[in-house]
């Protein structure tokens, strides 16, 4: 069965540790129609690993009540014309079940971290370790999609021993909705994914202009996503408008 997720225009604007917030999302709300606001550690593990990224310098969200926060934050875009998201890490599967029903009572998607790389995330199970983890990361799907939330994952491209189509079958299998592809420099992975399942793909990494969005439409992404530049409305209306000349403004298959 073909995912029911769908955004207009077909972009979105992709999470940034410690800055995606409600208020970068209606700065974006002109452009995209999607906005994946996090990630945000849940538990106890992923948090303590928060805490270390930032006394070495980086920029995390470690609000006391990880679910309020998210509550919250969702609650203040409840009249912007955006559809959120939240990208959520865990190492363990409860509070992922949890963030997905606010996320389901907000008409939130709930997007699972299979993507940081950071050694302190890695070292508790989050992150890129969940992505080699093809049966834990399943389960998590199975969890968050029992709650009636629209689930999906964001991943990346290039890590060894991780078949990605196979993956995203499994996830699809389990309920994912959708996969969030940072393809790296392997852009041809997105005709791999979207060939093997019916998930809404939404191609991210180096989408800048007219000719990168032109090239993951060729290979069969559903939407493209926007990062480090997601705060530049010079980026993002030159993106907008490729999108809207590429893929029109249905964002459905």
């Amino acid at each position: 069965m073909a995912s029911t997720v769908s955004f207009a225009p077909p972009l979105a604007l992709a999470s940034l540790s410690g800055e995606a917030d409600a208020d970068w999302a209606q700065a974006g709300a002109e452009y995209a129609g999607a906005a994946f606001l996090g990630g945000i550690a849940l538990d106890a593990e992923s948090r303590a690993a928060a805490r270390e990224l930032v006394e070495r310098e980086r920029t995390e969200f470690l609000p006391e009540e990880p679910l309020a926060f998210i509550d919250r934050e969702l609650e203040a875009l409840a009249e912007t014309p955006i559809q959120p998201a939240f990208n959520v890490r865990s190492a363990t599967p409860e509070p992922i079940a949890e963030a997905a029903r606010v996320c389901r009572d907000r008409d939130a998607y709930l997007e699972i971290n299979a993507h940081c790389r950071q050694a302190e995330l890695c070292a508790v199970g989050c992150g890129e370790t969940l992505l080699r983890d093809g049966e834990r990361l399943t389960g998590y799907v199975d969890r968050a999609a029992e709650t009636g939330a629209t689930v999906g994952v964001k991943v990346r491209a290039e890590v060894p021993r991780v078949d990605l189509p196979e993956l995203a079958r499994g996830l699809e299998a389990a309920g994912a909705a959708f996969v969030h592809v940072d393809a790296m420099d392997t852009e041809s992975v997105i005709a791999d994914v979207a060939d093997a399942t019916d998930l809404f793909v939404i191609a991210n990494n180096g989408v800048r202009d007219e000719e990168t969005v032109r090239e993951y439409v060729a290979y069969g992404a559903d939407a493209v996503s926007v990062g480090r530049p997601s705060d530049n409305p010079v980026v993002l209306e030159r993106v907008r408008d490729a999108v809207e000349r590429q893929l029109g403004l249905e964002a459905s298959r």
